[in-house]
């Protein structure tokens, strides 16, 4: 069998949990061969967890080194600046004919709303070029501007996202609702599909990461996109019962 190729565009999580380390890791499991252009780094500094950009220059240079690689679907996870989005906002029409998932990140969410309402402008322009769209409630409320906080307004802002565009969309709900269940909801423009699962009490880092990379992987192995995403989301059920205390363990026994 010919090996598929899938590209990452994502962080450097300085504990291994989530980030490119989830997505290669995840490629892996699938048995894909993975790529990344790092976007950021991250670490611990006195200020707490910190997130620094890769240089705008570097980033391109490294997505003009992939520009020949026969891809077979995208992830783009953190993008930190509105700098990097334009970067891979080009470098994904570029390559308008096979799957991305977009995990739109939004980092800074609570201090720099400057910041943060700039790259709310730049992740809706790749609404109309992505598959799928996996915000989490934080997120979803950040690019609908409304906030959430029933299913029922979980629905009404999927609507709303994909009306802004977004071919596909799931909100991942956490347990934001219930201390039980997990619930997340996916709409394709003609039907919701609510996905629960049960809460774990195990460590969840890097959950949204391997998440939206196990859709890629799925969509590249020919699934649906809710097929895909309920895929995904049993993957990531049983990845989080084998987590350690860094995160996300992909490889565990099926």
């Amino acid at each position: 069998m010919k090996t598929k190729y899938v590209l990452a565009l994502s962080g450097n999580d300085i504990f291994s949990g989530g980030g490119l380390y989830a997505d290669l890791a995840t490629y892996n499991t699938n048995h894909l061969h993975g790529f990344v252009a790092v976007t950021c780094l991250t670490a611990m500094t006195k200020n707490g967890f910190e997130v620094f950009a890769t240089d705008s220059q570097i980033f391109a240079h490294q997505l003009n080194s992939l520009k020949d690689v026969d891809f077979s679907a995208i992830k783009l996870g953190l993008l930190p600046n509105v700098e990097i989005a334009e970067l891979a906002l080009d470098f994904v029409k570029n390559h308008s004919d096979i799957p991305v998932v977009l995990d739109p990140v939004l980092v800074c969410k609570e201090s720099h709303d400057v910041e943060v309402s700039a790259l709310r402008e730049e992740l809706l322009k790749f609404f109309p070029y992505v598959t799928i769209i996996t915000p989490n409630l934080v997120e979803a409320e950040l690019l609908s501007q409304r906030n959430i906080k029933t299913l029922e307004d979980m629905k009404v802002v999927a609507k709303d996202l994909h009306d802004l565009g977004a071919k596909n969309v799931v909100i991942k709900g956490g347990n934001r609702f219930s201390q039980e269940a997990a619930v997340d909801v996916f709409y394709d423009g003609k039907v919701f599909q609510v996905l629960e699962y049960p809460v774990s009490e195990k460590n969840n880092v890097g959950a949204g990461c391997t998440f939206a990379s196990s859709i890629a992987s799925q969509l590249v192995l020919e699934k649906s996109v809710f097929q895909a995403v309920k895929e995904s989301k049993d993957f990531v059920y049983q990845a989080i019962l084998h987590s350690d205390q860094y995160g996300v363990k992909q490889n565990y026994d099926q």
